[in-house]
């Protein structure tokens, strides 16, 4: 699914202009850039949980050459479904 999907879905059901339900979702995902930027997680019930995480720097290895090199700090985003979201999406598994 993409953005313009997404777009789609709203004015589908509705009504408002393709315009304004692509400002509605830019702003719901500023949102949550904004959010996890800050450091803080964000939560929706029954969908799951995204949380910023520090990695440290490590050492890594080409795994064609062998050749080790230096992996930076970095920060990645985790997500971790809710128990609804995992039994909705095992239902008929």
């Amino acid at each position: 699914m993409t953005k313009t999907d997404l777009v789609d879905k709203l004015y589908d059901n509705f009504g408002y202009s393709r315009a304004e339900c692509a400002e509605l979702v830019e702003i719901f995902f500023d949102s949550i850039k904004e959010t996890l930027a800050a450091g803080e997680e964000i939560k929706i019930s029954g969908f799951g949980v995204w949380q910023v995480r520090d990695k440290e720097k490590r050492t890594g290895r080409n795994p064609q050459t062998g050749q080790e090199l230096e992996i930076a700090a970095r920060r990645v985003v985790t997500f971790k479904p809710s128990q609804v979201l995992r039994d909705h999406l095992n239902i008929n598994g």
